[in-house]
C-alpha cells in the first residue's frame, strides 16, 4: 500500500511538472498583417525547394548520360535522358503552372 502511495505521488508530481511547464512556456503567436503575403511567401519557399530538387535531378541525369556514353550502355543512356527530362520539368514547375493557369 505504501509503495502504491509513493508511485501515485511521483506520478502526480511528474504530471504537475509537465502541466506547469506547458503553461509557463506558452508563446503567443501573432498573426501577420496580410495572410495572403504569408501564403505567397510559403508558396515561393516551396517552389524554391522544388526547383532545387529539379536541378539536382538534372545534374544527376547529365552525369548518367555521360557515364552511359563512356560505357556504351543504351539502357543507362535512356534512363539518363528520362532523368534529364524529369529534372527539367521539375525545375520549371512554377513557370509551367503559371502558363497552364494563365496567371
Amino acid at each position: 500500500m505504501k509503495n502504491l502511495n509513493t508511485r501515485a505521488k511521483r506520478l502526480y508530481a511528474v504530471f504537475a511538472t509537465a502541466v506547469l511547464t506547458l503553461i509557463l512556456f506558452v508563446v503567443p503567436a501573432f498573426a501577420a498583417d496580410d495572410p495572403l503575403t504569408v501564403v505567397s511567401n510559403l508558396s515561393d519557399f516551396i517552389f524554391s525547394l522544388i526547383r532545387a530538387i529539379g536541378l539536382i535531378l538534372l545534374g544527376f541525369g547529365i552525369l548518367q548520360i555521360g557515364l552511359a556514353l563512356k560505357s556504351h550502355d543504351a539502357s543507362q543512356r535512356a534512363n539518363g535522358m528520362l532523368t534529364v527530362a524529369g529534372g527539367i520539368v521539375i525545375t520549371f514547375t512554377k513557370e509551367i503552372l503559371t502558363l497552364i493557369t494563365g496567371g
